[in-house]
Formats: structure tokens, sequence, C-alpha cells
């Protein structure tokens, strides 16, 4: 078997990195609401995948929903609730804020059931917190290095040592 020079699997290794970098150039966010298990407080990282946002300029966001002894976390990109959800604060920098009041949301409907909750008046407190400077940052604070550089490394390190 021919032994691999090592210039040789650098320069491999760098180009694949760079396509990598390359192709991940969008922000990975978790997503989860707070009845799935290990989503709510404390975040346990290790239950739940973290998802490609689909716009470019995307921000990963955690929406604090409470009403008396319950609390409501939903963990998500900001594109995929837009058009989901009209009390998106207009401020949306880094940070948390509570949410915008639409005061024409269900003014036409008279519906006398309050589970359906179409005036989205239910929870008592409301708060958005947006993030967009670093991938995961609507999870826990711990930073893991990405499962593919961690096997290009040990690919590296075993072609090597033949």
């Amino acid at each position: 078997m021919r032994k691999i020079s090592t210039s040789y699997c650098l320069i491999i290794f760098s180009l694949v990195s760079l396509n990598l970098i390359e192709k991940s150039s969008a922000l990975w966010c978790y997503e989860c609401v707070s009845n799935e298990p290990g989503c709510g407080e404390p975040f346990n990282w290790l239950w739940h995948w973290t998802s490609v946002c689909p716009e470019e300029d995307d921000v990963c966001l955690k929406i604090i929903e409470k009403k008396e002894g319950e609390t409501v976390i939903t963990r998500s990109c900001l594109s995929t609730m837009i058009g989901k959800r009209t009390d998106i604060p207009a401020d949306r920098y880094e940070g948390c804020r509570n949410a915008s009041v639409d005061v024409k949301l269900a003014n036409y409907v008279f519906n006398n059931i309050k589970e359906l909750d179409v005036k989205r008046n239910y929870y008592d407190s409301t708060t958005w917190c947006f993030c967009f400077l670093d991938h995961r940052c609507n999870g826990s604070g711990i930073i893991m290095p990405s499962i593919t550089t961690l096997l290009f490394g040990l690919i590296l390190i075993h072609s090597v040592r033949l």
C-alpha cells in the first residue's frame, strides 16, 4: 500500500474545508417546542438536531410565552414564524423584546370558542429573543465542532500514520 504524503493530505483537507465553509453560510438554529423533552429550561442540546434556516439573512429566535405558572418556549428560525405569527416585534436585532400588539387581529371574527385563541390573547406575556451572531444561539451556550470536521480530521490522522 502506498503511503500518502502529509502535504497531499493537508491540501485535500483544506479544499474540503473550504467547500464546506462555502456551502454552510446559512444560519443553523434549533427548532423545537418546550413540550418536547429537553427543549424547555434548561435546554438539552443532545436531544435536538439543528436545522438550516431557509433565508440567507435569517435570525434564530426563542419565544417565551407565560400564563400564570405555565411557560411555553418555542425555538425556531424567524423566516418560519413570519407567516404564522403577527406579534413579531419590529426591532429584530440581537436581544429580547416584548411581543407587539396587533389590534386588527381577528377584528371581524365572532367566535366564542376560547380554545382557538384567534385574537392571540391567551398568554399574559410573550417575549421574543433574537440572535444571529452564532450558529445554534437559540439553545444552550455550549458550542460543539461539526461532525464532518471531526471525521475529516480523523481520516487525515489515519492516512498520515499509514
